[in-house]
């Protein structure tokens, strides 16, 4: 890949604004333009089941680095690629702009995926699957073969990455988002609280019973509280909204949150959370700072993850949307290129 020095003192200089509390929106590098984006239905397995993972690659003119985006619960490839406000909030864009090719993938279950019977589908189900993307992606086989992947994850998704990267060993760094190891109970109560069937809406109708998605009205409170109330954005969340299943939900917790699976993790891992609910306060992680962060999230990784932290204050769990995300964005980018050596 291209990164000159004059991007890099632009993103510190980011960094540093918004530290003292100004937002920062960086224009684009002057190859944003040729970046050639394809739709890919890719052959994967669900024990021992043929599936189809649908990914978006991008592919910005010269990257030899791919970043493998997995969303997290009751989202699909939209959280990583907002249609609203794409300039700001989509971390695709913000991605490709850095000169980082980008794979943003539906779960199985979600989005333009196959649809396996719900008692089927675990994290770590989807972790094997999305295993043989990445050897795609290696290999060639949906184009260029990449040098380097990047695995990214959002909540369930970083349970995922985790599972991926500490089982396979075939990432080269892993971007933790919207996950930490200690849970705050209370914090949790208006997601979980918030789920029904997904069958009860008409969009899921084709679903058995058994998955779950968010009622209407609460992804505000569930997902972007305490950030500021942006009637577009929870439009955009609620419209492009998507499933769980149930046994995602048990693994991932389990082996996401509760179990140090992440110290096989061997290559180097950014966490990063928002002022998250889910996460951060009584009896939970403490979110004050990324030093704090670090402090409480060092125990559940190896020296090898050389683990950096980031905390982006003002939003909750879903900061991707919030309406400075290009602040986090571009410390994730000048992270992935420390931590690729290039």
């Amino acid at each position: 890949m291209f990164h000159s020095g004059r991007k890099r003192v632009r993103r510190a200089c980011a960094v540093a604004l918004t530290v003292l509390g100004i937002a920062v929106v960086l224009s684009p590098p002057s190859h944003a333009g040729q970046v050639s984006c394809e739709d890919r239905h890719i052959p994967v397995t669900l024990a021992g089941t043929p599936q189809e993972m649908f990914g978006r690659l991008c592919v910005p003119a010269g990257a030899t680095a791919v970043q493998v985006l997995i969303p997290g619960g009751t989202y699909n490839s939209a959280y990583w690629d907002s249609p609203y406000d794409p300039a700001i909030r989509s971390f695709r864009v913000a991605a490709n702009n850095a000169g980082h090719a980008t794979l943003t993938v539906d779960r199985l279950g979600t989005g333009r995926s196959t649809k396996p019977l719900s008692a089927t589908v675990t994290a770590i189900g989807q972790a094997h699957a999305v295993h043989e993307v990445v050897q795609a992606l290696r290999a060639g086989s949906l184009g260029t073969a990449f040098d380097k992947v990047i695995l990214g994850g959002h909540s369930l998704g970083s349970a995922i990455a985790m599972m991926e990267a500490g089982t396979y060993h075939d990432v080269d760094a892993v971007l933790i988002t919207g996950m930490a190891h200690r849970l705050s109970v209370l914090g949790t109560l208006p997601l979980f609280t918030s789920l029904v069937p997904a069958a009860l809406e008409p969009r899921f109708s084709n679903l058995d019973a058994g998955y779950l998605t968010t009622r209407a009205g609460t992804r505000y409170t569930a997902f972007h509280s305490p950030g500021p109330l942006n009637p577009e954005v929870t439009a955009t969340d609620e419209s492009t909204k998507d499933v769980i299943a149930p046994g995602e939900v048990v693994d991932g917790a389990l082996i996401g949150a509760v179990i140090p699976y992440t110290r096989l993790i061997d290559v180097p891992v950014l966490v990063a959370l928002g002022d998250d609910p889910s996460f951060c306060g009584l009896l939970g992680t403490n979110c004050s700072s990324a030093e704090t962060l670090r402090a409480s999230e060092a125990i559940y990784y190896s020296p090898a993850a050389r683990l950096k932290t980031y905390v982006h204050h003002g939003y909750g769990h879903a900061f991707n949307y919030a309406p400075d995300a290009p602040a986090y964005h571009d410390f994730v980018m000048t992270w992935a290129d420390e931590a690729i050596g290039d």
